[in-house]
């Protein structure tokens, strides 16, 4: 038994958007259950949306710490955002997001790996990037407004972001998932191993 996601679609009988928001939206759908029952299910319809673990020369993640109202709390992040134009490169968006973030590029990218939040009750696909080689970015800094005019910059060995996550005190998915993966793939074949920058992505499919 080969252990992979697999797609698949149960039938639909029917669907409605009872809410649409700015960037995302949730849709109700009367789903077919396999012994027939029709069963009702809320979800929230997301763009998707792509993180960047960024791995300096010194073993250190660039981490930002940023207010998240719904949890009412400040989390270390590392830096993400969303896929704000349909079938957009996620490479180009994840390139974006560092700069505007935290004002660096990368000379080397790979796909670390690609998680859905919350398949339960959410559609959100993320695929997160492992960036090296970075240097300062040229030009002026992005201008930053609502909360991430508040944020906080630090580079964090990656031992002791694994000590955080392990002990309960790092939350936030993307930093959890990125930086256990980025120890087990150190710890197996190695980084130069991880899959290209370009590599498809079926749950948001993009041109190259």
């Amino acid at each position: 038994m080969t252990i992979k996601d697999t797609p698949e679609e149960w039938e639909v009988r029917a669907t409605e958007t009872p809410f649409t928001g700015n960037k995302t939206s949730v849709r109700t759908d009367d789903v077919v259950m396999p012994g027939g029952t029709v069963v009702r299910r809320d979800y929230q319809v997301h763009p998707g949306s792509v993180a960047v673990l960024a791995l300096d020369d010194q073993g250190r993640v660039l981490v930002i710490r940023q207010y998240r109202h719904p949890v009412r709390q400040k989390l270390w992040e590392i830096p993400a955002g969303l896929l704000d134009i349909p079938g957009e490169n996620p490479l180009t968006a994840a390139q974006r997001e560092l700069y505007e973030e935290a004002h660096i590029k990368a000379e080397d990218w790979r796909v670390l790996t690609d998680v859905y939040t919350t398949p339960g009750g959410c559609d959100e696909a993320v695929r997160i990037f492992l960036a090296r080689d970075l240097s300062e970015a040229e030009g002026q800094r992005f201008e930053v407004e609502d909360e991430e005019a508040d944020m906080e910059l630090s580079r964090v060995p990656v031992e002791e972001l694994v000590r955080g996550v392990l002990a309960g005190e790092l939350h936030n998915n993307c930093l959890v998932v990125g930086v256990l993966s980025l120890v087990a793939a150190q710890n197996g074949e190695g980084l130069d191993a991880l899959r290209p920058a370009e590599a498809p992505w079926p749950a948001r499919p993009f041109e190259v």
